[in-house]
């Protein structure tokens, strides 16, 4: 099965000569084998003569006869495609690993930036110079962690097609990362910024965004908290459950997401007087009873029919209007947790600003959302200046100035 000791014919189509050859290949719809004439891209016109194409096409064929004599199923396999591969081979391995919203994500990126462009195309004529063309054009419209992310599906995808005998060898092993990504958001803003947006807001808005600030809050983490989840006495707030996409999750980000954290008296007074205010509102308009304060199952932040607000909506309507109103660069959740763990780098370690952002690594913490103090810089060269001049070198500079 799969034999073919025949030289084939070439053909040129465009700007490159093209050969092809009858074989026997497994249907990968029926997984039963069925005569089929292969193709394989023999490179362009203007390196190499009909001639020349015909050798190597005589060795094409020859070096996948040798595959089948040492049983090889890569040739066995030649009609399967990138993309009945992803589907029936890639995908059930690793879905079940992935949770059910993390899942529509990848399979979404792997859809758009890699199916699309050769799910038609068979495993055997996917190339590295192809991969690598397509990965550097991704890299023209695409951000710096998607770019990221599509290279490690590359070699994740083509690594298992040769792990399951579909591919001899693996195209994607030394694709490089474009060198001219484009950069990643990152947008801070400074205290005098975060302080005016919190003056701007009503009490509602003000408790929920100080709240978000203070503890450097996923907006899924925000949104879903419960009266339940507020202890004035600690004070702290439990995160017990998140909502994304309009669902309640009993899971969080990462593992360390769901844990008690502490907030600050103040904040928790604040919420408190919250509490109060939402009793007497809702004993005035006399809302359903899963909006009462105190039900313990009521959302701390409800919205108008007592249920989870909607972070993006929220993102629209409140924040956006802010960044429009103060003249600001962005603000969106993710600015307020990229800008608080900045500007926290003055207020404890990085370890106490790791636990605050809950964060499994370190490298997250400093690497992704910490960002470069310019005035932090200056005083730290001005600090060392210091200590390198020390009392003698000063007043050997003031004699030498008088």
């Amino acid at each position: 099965m799969g034999g073919s000791f025949q030289k084939g014919w070439v053909r040129l189509r465009g700007k490159k000569w093209y050969g092809y050859f009858r074989r026997t290949e497994l249907d990968p719809a029926t997984d039963q084998p069925k005569p089929v004439v292969a193709q394989v891209i023999l490179g362009w016109k203007s390196e190499m003569s009909k001639s020349q194409a015909r050798e190597k096409l005589e060795g094409e064929i020859a070096r996948l006869g040798k595959q089948l004599l040492n049983g090889d199923r890569s040739m066995i396999n030649g009609a399967v495609t990138l993309g009945w591969f992803v589907t029936h081979r890639y995908l059930p391995l690793k879905e079940a690993d992935w949770r059910a919203e993390t899942a529509k994500v990848k399979k979404h990126l792997i859809q758009a930036d890699l199916v699309d462009e050769f799910g038609e195309i068979r495993l055997e004529n996917i190339d590295k110079f192809a991969l690598q063309i397509h990965l550097n054009k991704l890299a023209k419209t695409r951000s710096k962690d998607r770019v990221l992310q599509i290279r490690a599906y590359m070699k994740a995808i083509f690594a298992e097609a040769v792990d399951q005998e579909f591919l001899p060898k693996d195209p994607a092993r030394t694709l490089k990362t474009p060198a001219n990504l484009r950069e990643t958001d990152k947008t801070t803003l400074t205290w005098d910024q975060l302080r005016a947006a919190l003056a701007k807001l009503a009490l509602r808005d003000r408790i929920l965004l100080k709240l978000d600030m203070t503890n450097a809050l996923r907006p899924s983490e925000l949104f879903g908290l419960r009266w339940k989840c507020f202890d004035s006495e600690a004070p702290s707030i439990s995160i017990v459950e998140t909502i994304y996409k309009g669902k309640i999750r009993l899971f969080g980000k990462t593992r360390g997401s769901l844990t008690t954290v502490p907030i600050a008296r103040e904040l928790a007074e604040e919420l408190v007087a919250w509490r109060r205010l939402c009793a007497e509102q809702y004993s005035e308009k006399k809302q359903k009873p899963e909006s009462s304060p105190d039900d313990p199952e009521a959302f701390i932040f409800p919205n108008r029919r007592g249920g989870f607000m909607d972070s993006s909506n929220y993102r629209k309507r409140v924040l956006h209007r802010l960044a429009d109103e103060l003249k600001l660069p962005k603000l969106t959740f993710q600015v307020i947790r990229r800008t608080i763990a900045t500007l926290a780098q003055k207020k404890g370690t990085v370890k106490d600003v790791q636990g605050m952002m809950r964060h499994s690594r370190v490298a997250t913490t400093t690497d992704v959302y910490m960002q470069e103090l310019p005035e932090s810089v200056r005083a730290t060269i001005d600090s060392i200046h210091q200590e390198l001049v020390g009392t003698a070198s000063k007043a050997l500079t003031t004699q030498m100035v008088n």
